[in-house]
C-alpha cells in the first residue's frame, strides 16, 4: 500500500510541474508565487486540476450508462435554471493550492528557458569536507580519548566497587572507562556568491516599475541559489545619493530628488572592496532603472564600470524597466559595452509581460 501511494505522489508532482511549467510565464508575470513564498517552499495556486468524475457511457449497456444522456456526458453536469440570480448553498469549484521548492523552481525555470548552468569562477564552487567533533564514543585512538569523561566514569567505577580511597585519591581507568570523541564529516561549502540589487527610487519610478525588479528579482535569485552552497544578498537604492537598505526598504522607498547612478555604482564597488573580495566571492550585481541619469555623471559610471566594477564581476545586468517618466538614454550607453565584456548583460523591461525574456536574456549567459 505504502509503495501505491508514493507511486500515486510522484505522479501527481509530476502532473503539477508540467502544470506550473506550462503557466510559468503567468505565474511570472502576476507575482504569485512570491507572495506565498516560505523559507523553502512556495505555494502555487492550480485551478486547471479537476477531481475525477464518473461520466455517461454507452446505453442500455448497464453501469452508469443507464438513463438519459449522452455518452461522456458527466453524472453531475450543472444545468441552468430560470429566475433572479440568489445567494447559493452549494460549494463552489476549490482552487488547489501545491508546494514546491525552490530547488524545484530553479529546475522548472532552468527547463523552461533551456539555461545553461552556471559556472563560477576560478575553483570556489568546489565543497570540501570538514570533519567536526559532535559525539563520543567507547573505542578510538588514545590521541581521541576524552580525558574528563575517561576520569569520570573511571571515578564512578572504583566508588562503586568500593576502592576508591579519599585519603589516596589515584583513579586507574581500564579499557572500559575509557571515553573518545568521535567526528563526523560534514560538507564545507567553498562556493559562495553574493547577488548585489541597485535600484534607482527616485521619482521617475514608479510602483509597477519596482513591482517587476521585486519579481524579476525573484527569480534571480532562485536559480543563482540553485548554483551556490551560501549566497548573501545586498540592496542598494538611490536617486542622486546610494545607501544600502534591507530587502522591505528596497522595494517601498521612493525619493523625489534627481537621479546620479554612479553613486551606487561607487557604492556597490566600495562594499565589495571592503566585504565580498572576488578571489573568495562569486559576484553578481544586477542595476535596475528606468534610464533616467544626470547628463554629466554618464561618464563617470562608465569609468567606474569598466575600470573598476566589471573585473571584480562574474555578472553585470542592467534591466531598463520602461517608466513615463524615465528618458531611457542610459540603456544605449551601457549597451556599447556588451560588445567588448563578456560579463555584461542589458535587457528591456517594458512591463510584466516582458519579465520571462528578461529572465532568460540575464541568466542565458552561464556566468
Amino acid at each position: 500500500m505504502g509503495q501505491k501511494i508514493e507511486q500515486d505522489l510522484q505522479r501527481f508532482r509530476k502532473i503539477v510541474r508540467g502544470k506550473v511549467k506550462s503557466n510559468l510565464s503567468k505565474y511570472i508575470s502576476r507575482g504569485e508565487m512570491i507572495g506565498k513564498k516560505g523559507n523553502d517552499y512556495v505555494s502555487i495556486p492550480l485551478p486547471s486540476i479537476n477531481p475525477p468524475q464518473f461520466r455517461f457511457g454507452k446505453k442500455n449497456s448497464g453501469g452508469v450508462g443507464v438513463g438519459p444522456g449522452q455518452p461522456g456526458q458527466p453524472l453531475t453536469a450543472p444545468q441552468d435554471g430560470e429566475g433572479e440570480p440568489q445567494a447559493g448553498d452549494s460549494p463552489g469549484g476549490h482552487i488547489l493550492e501545491v508546494d514546491l521548492t525552490l530547488e524545484e523552481l530553479a529546475d522548472i525555470l532552468g527547463e523552461e528557458l533551456a539555461l545553461p548552468r552556471i559556472e563560477p569562477r576560478g575553483k570556489k564552487n568546489i565543497v570540501t569536507e570538514k570533519d567536526k567533533y559532535t559525539s563520543i564514543r567507547s573505542v578510538g585512538p588514545e590521541s581521541l580519548r576524552h580525558f574528563k569523561r575517561t576520569f569520570k566514569r573511571a571515578l564512578k567505577r572504583q566508588i562503586a566497587a568500593g576502592t576508591y580511597d579519599p585519603q589516596q585519591p589515584v583513579v586507574v581507568p581500564v579499557r572500559e572507562d575509557k571515553q573518545y570523541r568521535s567526528w563526523k564529516e560534514v560538507p564545507k561549502p567553498d562556493s559562495v556568491a553574493v547577488v548585489m540589487y541597485m535600484m534607482d527610487v527616485s521619482g521617475s519610478m514608479t510602483d509597477e516599475q519596482k513591482e517587476i525588479v521585486r519579481i524579476e528579482s525573484f527569480w534571480i535569485d532562485t536559480w543563482i541559489k540553485k548554483h551556490y552552497n551560501g549566497v548573501e544578498t545586498v540592496y542598494i537604492i538611490h536617486d542622486a545619493v546610494a545607501q544600502e537598505v534591507n530587502e522591505h526598504t528596497f522595494y517601498h522607498t521612493r525619493e523625489s530628488g534627481g537621479t546620479k547612478i554612479s553613486s551606487a555604482y561607487e557604492l556597490c564597488n566600495k562594499i565589495i572592496d571592503a566585504r565580498y573580495p572576488p578571489s573568495q566571492w562569486n559576484v553578481y550585481a544586477f542595476h535596475f532603472s528606468d534610464g533616467d541619469n544626470w547628463g554629466d555623471d554618464i561618464p563617470k559610471c562608465m569609468d567606474i564600470l569598466t575600470q573598476q566594477l566589471l573585473p571584480k564581476l562574474n555578472l553585470f545586468g542592467y534591466g531598463q524597466v520602461e517608466s513615463p517618466y524615465g528618458s531611457g538614454e542610459f540603456f544605449d550607453h551601457v549597451h556599447e559595452l556588451v560588445d567588448e565584456h563578456e560579463n555584461v548583460v542589458v535587457s528591456r523591461i517594458p512591463d510584466r509581460e516582458a519579465i520571462l525574456g528578461s529572465i532568460k536574456e540575464f541568466l542565458g549567459t552561464g556566468r
